[in-house]
């Protein structure tokens, strides 16, 4: 079962260890990994969460995924959550400091959806318009791909949303006809 406030004060506390240690970039990069490797492998976070698997035998699955791939720190990290029963929750203490890690950056994520990929000028176009009306220097752009919305953009940044796709503007004209906004105005 997911524990956001847990898994917020164990990254907070690999972040500030990673700090002290000026060891921030490669663990960021071992936590990289492990959100590839547990996101490529739903299996292996089954095993993390079974209750049947012993400990010992689920740091030893988890050393032979990541021998010579992640740091002292990092592999410290994975027996400490071993050994104090929390490696269930290693996906979400792993989404939590890739966040934390880019709060810390001051890196903003923008999620572009369109209808159709968009080419390289578009996406750089729209960081570099972000950039200049936010001010902010550090953005990541992710691009989805949703035929649904029929055409225009909808993009999230920062938990705002702007909705400029065509499915949006169909809906809400939907919803005029529906209330029949349309007779009330003629009248």
């Amino acid at each position: 079962m997911p524990n956001p406030r847990l898994a917020v004060r164990y990254a907070k506390s690999l972040l500030d260890l990673a700090i002290e240690r000026d060891q921030l970039e490669p663990v960021y990069q071992d936590m990289l990994y492990m959100q590839e490797l547990t996101q490529a492998s739903p299996e292996l976070v089954r095993v993390l969460r079974s209750p049947v698997i012993k400990g010992d035998k689920k740091e030893k699955i988890l050393n032979a995924l990541t021998k010579d791939r992640l740091g002292i720190i990092s592999s410290s990290f994975n027996r400490l959550l071993v050994r104090k029963g929390r490696e269930i929750h290693l996906p979400e203490i792993v989404a939590a400091f890739i966040k934390q890690y880019k709060d810390y950056k001051g890196i903003h994520i923008v999620t572009l959806t369109t209808a159709v990929m968009p080419g390289e000028e578009v996406k750089s176009a729209i960081v570099r318009k972000l950039g200049e009306t936010a001010h902010w220097e550090n953005t990541e752009l992710k691009t989805i791909v949703n035929p649904d919305i029929i055409g225009g953009f909808i993009i999230e940044v920062d938990g705002r949303l702007i909705d400029a796709s065509i499915l949006y503007d169909l809906n809400v004209i939907r919803k005029q006809f529906e209330n029949n906004d349309f007779i009330y105005k003629i009248r």
